[in-house]
């Protein structure tokens, strides 16, 4: 791994360094919009990603500890009826040979149960650009193409060390009991403070969502996913300037949480983290990822550390895709 600091101008960046800079020092490009951190080719289709090098894949093994895995996937059926309108799984089996032989097909949504935004899922509002200029003639159309397809991350792979923030835990031991199926916003000052926090690391964020969802009744899980949309809420990070830059400057190569929005939601105005993340610096978002027992492992060995690896769907042109994703401890 190269001992060097990545200077701002200096493009593209090179994955290996071991700083980077900070937000507030990120060039202007040409054609971008301010705040964009496009830096790794003209080409790139990984973004934050770049960070998770063999040499720091490498290292990360070494939170391998006692060899538990612990899968962080929620059953594609769950939530039995998701958000937003969004399709509900469809499961069925093909019989081929009667009493020997079976086959099974599938309908989903990739948002309908634990998922990765791919870099095709949100642009940045006000340009309309996806990450390193793309624009949604690349996705649909006679000229659409390959840019920004999920298939790319898939290739790459995904694997280091991931870090473990359970807020839930810290609000309720703190005297600071929430809903989580309500817009609270867990603040930069709660976070910022947590662990050693390297380059590459992948940042996983628990709320409490799935907690609740599990205590539910299916009639309460209904009605809370069909709520009108000026009624659905959900705890996640908060938007305030310091906590975009935590983000920004952490230099994790990917961001994920147990809500369905990871950010708060809903969001006033156009200020939503997504565009941001996704759009402007290439980070990955996990939502609806499964940390209730990882979340009771790590608090038992009192270490939130661990290896962590997923496997997007290889689908070229895909937007998203569930995550596939695994601690081991």
């Amino acid at each position: 791994m190269s001992n060097s600091t990545q200077a701002p101008d200096h493009l593209p960046w090179d994955p290996n360094c071991i700083r980077f800079p900070l937000l507030k020092e990120l060039p202007q490009l040409p054609n971008a919009p301010e705040g964009a951190a496009w830096v790794w080719g003209k080409d790139d289709q990984l973004g934050r990603l770049n960070l998770l090098t063999p040499q720091r894949v490498k290292e990360s093994a070494k939170d391998i500890q006692t060899g538990e895995m612990v899968r962080l996937d929620l059953p594609l059926n769950m939530p039995e009826k998701p958000a937003a309108d969004r399709e509900v799984f469809q499961h069925a089996i093909k019989t081929l040979i009667p009493d020997i032989a079976f086959d099974d097909t599938y309908t989903l949504n990739t948002q309908s149960s634990t998922q990765w935004d791919g870099f095709r899922h949100c642009a940045h509002f006000q340009t309309k650009l996806f990450y390193n200029g793309a624009s949604s003639s690349d996705f649909v159309g006679d000229a659409s193409n390959l840019r920004c397809s999920i298939h790319h991350w898939a290739n790459h792979g995904i694997a280091g060390r991931g870090i473990l923030l359970d807020y839930r835990y810290y609000a309720l031991t703190h005297n600071k009991p929430y809903d989580p199926y309500t817009p609270y916003e867990i603040t930069f000052s709660e976070l910022q403070a947590w662990g050693d926090i390297r380059i590459g690391d992948i940042l996983l964020v628990r709320s409490g969502y799935v907690e609740k969802y599990h205590a539910q009744s299916p009639a309460e899980r209904y009605a809370t996913a069909t709520r009108s949309p000026e009624n659905l809420g959900f705890a996640g990070l908060s938007r305030e300037e310091e906590m975009r830059e935590w983000l920004h400057d952490c230099y994790f190569a990917g961001v994920a949480g147990d809500s369905p929005m990871f950010e708060a939601w809903p969001v006033q105005g156009m200020n939503h983290l997504h565009q941001s993340l996704l759009a402007l610096w290439g980070v990955p978002i996990g939502e609806m990822w499964d940390l209730e027992r990882l979340a009771e492992l790590c608090r038992k060995r009192g270490r939130w550390t661990f290896f962590l690896t997923s496997a997007p769907a290889n689908v070229p042109g895909g937007v998203g895709s569930h995550a596939n994703a695994t601690a081991i401890l």
